[in-house]
């Protein structure tokens, strides 16, 4: 067994003559424990709301996107894009043709997203999951046109769930100068009706803004005939999403750009990473102010245990192996704090997923869910256990050596 290894747990464990380093010892301990417990439970909580986040954008998102890397639009008949649509592995593949416009509807305004599609895209998406109202997902029917509108947006335009009028759509035309004496010249009109339902992802970017149609009514009243925003794709049960995903972006080269459901929302999880690495940073000061208290322990062992220092050294210690016990005794002090943070942590975390200990809010119906969201991911708890270790012995190395030195 290694001796200062062994003589660093002697210590710990023995009873020393001042009661007082007992106490402070284990009040290290605590410091220690509650740190890394906080980290666990903060961490956990960030997963939550990020895997939360993550599971409301897979009803409305595709699983891949294939957008132009240059300009807004591509010809829907590219034979990259025919390539990708014949890939073994893709089972649905969808065109959609998007933009901005005006949408009017009793004297009520918004500016919109239109979003254009074809008929398959519930069988793209999982958007029957998330409509609400007495219809069905329908997009056209005969020579109408029908505007499935996001919750929100419904609310701004007061249409309700079915609107009983159309709502009128006016974008920009792309072609020809605009005349200043003829304004309603400068502008495609169209109208949408209907279907008796409308999407609610729970997330405003989409229940605010977005408009679902059909590709047809998109592509005639942006002039955009035989092109495409975005080409989405939906994979094969079983199909390895990684290895199919890179074989895309292979063929897609610098002229298309190939993005799964996280990167489709870059900003909001970039957003939600920096706040977690925010909380980690500031947790991990405050767990180096929490192990300033071993140092405080390991001088008072020190003085406590001079007389045996002596004893230790006529036994043939070196002065090395007498400075690494209290340096052990340190780290043990780290790593009993980081096992028992990690353990209550832990506990914490399960009783939240199972019984909602701490609540979001008291009005029902306010928030998505009653309680805060916690996921625990491994790789978190061992980076939590490595920085206590790391911290704990950063914060033991330098002062050990100098009351070693001074005080032996």
């Amino acid at each position: 067994m290694n001796f200062p290894f062994y003589i660093a747990r002697r210590y710990l464990f023995s009873k020393k003559s001042t009661h007082a380093i007992n106490v402070i010892s284990a009040i290290s301990v605590i410091g220690v424990a509650v740190a890394t417990m906080a980290l666990v439970v903060t961490l956990s909580v960030f997963n939550g709301f990020h895997d939360l986040v993550a599971s409301f954008f897979t009803s409305f998102d595709p699983q891949l996107k294939i957008v132009p890397t240059e300009g807004k639009t591509v010809a829907a008949d590219d034979p990259i894009l025919t390539e990708i649509r014949q890939l073994p592995e893709v089972e649905v593949a969808t065109e959609c043709v998007e933009d901005q416009a005006l949408a009017i509807y009793h004297g009520r305004q918004a500016m919109v997203m239109v979003k254009g599609v074809d008929d398959n895209f519930d069988q793209l998406t999982h958007i029957n999951e998330i409509l609400v109202g007495d219809g069905e997902f329908c997009l056209h029917a005969a020579d109408l046109n029908y505007g499935i509108l996001g919750i929100r947006l419904a609310e701004q335009l007061a249409t309700g769930y079915t609107y009983k009028e159309p709502l009128k759509i006016y974008a920009p035309r792309r072609e020809g100068q605009l005349d200043i004496t003829n304004p309603d010249g400068a502008f495609e009109e169209d109208e949408l009706y209907s279907p008796g339902v409308l999407f609610n992802v729970k997330q405003s970017k989409y229940d605010q803004n977005y408009i679902l149609t059909s590709i047809g009514f998109a592509r005639r009243i942006f002039n955009q005939q035989g092109m495409l925003s975005t080409l989405e794709l939906r994979l094969k049960a079983g199909s390895d999403f990684d290895a199919v995903k890179k074989e895309i972006k292979r063929r897609c080269g610098t002229r298309f750009t190939v993005k799964d459901r996280y990167e489709q929302q870059d900003d909001t999880f970039k957003i939600m990473k920096i706040e977690k690495l925010i909380a980690y940073i500031f947790l991990t000061f405050i767990l180096m102010v929490a192990c300033f208290n071993i140092i405080g322990s390991l001088s008072m062992l020190i003085i406590d245990k001079k007389d045996d220092v002596v004893t230790l050294r006529n036994l043939g210690a070196s002065d090395k192996q007498i400075v690494r016990i209290f340096l052990f005794e340190g780290r043990m002090i780290s790593a009993i704090g980081a096992v028992i943070g990690i353990i209550i942590g832990l506990l914490l975390c399960w009783a939240q997923q199972q019984f909602g200990l701490v609540a979001l809010g008291s009005s029902s119906g306010s928030f998505i869910i009653s309680a805060y969201p916690v996921s625990v991911h491994p790789e978190d708890i061992v980076l939590i256990f490595i920085t206590v270790l790391v911290v704990g012995f950063l914060a033991v190395w330098y002062p050990v050596r100098y009351f070693a030195k001074k005080l032996i």
